[in-house]
């Protein structure tokens, strides 16, 4: 179904990943509006219109949504009032993909849940827990090591693995402190021994068959991506099943947009691990990778218009750059020195301040393959510095 063009659409959440969502949309014409909880997130600098509330804020929600009228409302965090959008949905607004897939995906749990009890699919062994007395218990259970992470958050904030029980209320600690959101629970996952950590880009559509990209690998720390390469190298036994299990989760969810599914791939099966309602951080290498990135593929999805063909061009890699320090007057050195490597290129955030390990920007790559591709990724993002 074809949307006619152009559309008004209300970006909640502005980071980097809203603000490529951004310049893709306006590069078809369309109206955006960019909603985050400080002033000056990434994608404002390039929208057209800009609000500063807490999307907790059910009635500051509300109120925006009025304001504007948009034609589709694009959620890109996860710190929102999810329960707001089901009532938008029921006015009649366009929430992307469903209000349903969002709210089911804002939470670890409830995605998880969906995919082992009710879809039977293959996940990591977890349990829950609401206090540390609880975790210590459960702990039991799921073995050693395992990882721990918040039922809500972001860019990997709270995760970390544990070794033995003396390290568990550390773990809580962390948990709790890197949540987003109203709610003190976390997951508890058994460790996985994999090979290669994935996403599969998978695209919805309003009326044709669901596609997908070709698998882009990544390596994290701090439960946080620090790299990703394209193409991964799976056999085709280990892409069907990773095809299959995206499809059937995605088809539970309903709506159209693109979603990040995220698998551990090791020697003997495809696991799924997290499911994200929108594009995924991992996927910025498709800027350069791709005949279509993977904010064109969102937008055409959600507007319905046509996506022929998906060409992966070659190896290619991308590497974040960290700030190391807090600041409210940045500056960046060495970007000449990076983009003297050939066949590399930056994205540069413009988030207004810096943190300790805040991803403040991304170097991308090519190469003759993924490890001269990563190589000159890494080497371009290692030369750039937060001053």
């Amino acid at each position: 179904m074809a949307i006619a063009l152009p559309q008004k659409i209300m970006l909640l959440g502005s980071g980097e990943l809203g603000k490529e969502v951004a310049i893709a949309a306006q590069r078809l014409g369309n109206t955006v509006i960019a909603v985050d909880r400080y002033d000056e997130a990434p994608a404002m600098q390039v929208a057209d219109h800009r609000e500063v509330i807490s999307m907790l804020d059910g009635d500051a929600l509300e109120a925006v949504v009025k304001k504007y009228q948009p034609d589709l409302i694009v959620p890109e965090v996860e710190a929102i009032r999810t329960e707001k959008l089901a009532e938008f949905e029921q006015q009649g607004y366009t929430v992307i993909p469903t209000a349903a897939a969002t709210n089911f995906t804002m939470n670890r749990d409830r995605i998880r849940d969906l995919a082992a009890n009710e879809l039977g699919l293959r996940t990591a062994k977890y349990a829950y827990a609401t206090s540390l007395a609880e975790l210590q218990k459960v702990a039991v259970d799921i073995g050693y090591p395992n990882v721990i992470k918040p039922v809500m958050s972001s860019s990997g904030k709270g995760q970390s693995v544990v070794k033995n029980a003396d390290e568990l209320e550390k773990a809580w600690d962390y948990a709790i402190a890197g949540a987003r959101g109203d709610t003190a629970k976390i997951i508890i996952e058994e460790f996985i021994d994999f090979e290669v950590e994935i996403t599969l880009l998978t695209i919805r559509q309003w009326a044709g068959e669901t596609l997908f990209c070709p698998a882009i690998a990544h390596r994290q720390e701090r439960g946080d991506y620090q790299e990703s390469w394209q193409p991964v190298g799976l056999t085709p036994a280990q892409v069907k099943a990773a095809e299959d299990i995206s499809r059937t989760v995605t088809d539970a969810l309903g709506g159209a947009g693109i979603f990040g599914v995220e698998f551990f791939i090791t020697k003997d099966e495809v696991i799924f691990s997290e499911l994200s309602p929108r594009p995924h951080d991992t996927g910025m290498v498709t800027l350069v990778s791709q005949n279509l990135n993977e904010f064109e593929l969102h937008l055409r999805a959600i507007l319905g218009l046509p996506i022929p063909t998906i060409e992966q061009l070659g190896a290619a890699a991308s590497a974040v750059i960290l700030a190391t320090e807090n600041s409210d007057n940045i500056s960046f050195t060495g970007v000449a020195e990076a983009l003297a490597i050939p066949q590399t290129d930056l994205r540069l955030f413009g988030k207004p301040d810096s943190r300790p390990y805040r991803r403040m920007g991304v170097a991308l790559a090519k190469g003759k393959d993924t490890d001269e591709a990563r190589k000159k990724a890494f080497d371009a993002a290692q030369k750039v510095k937060i001053v």
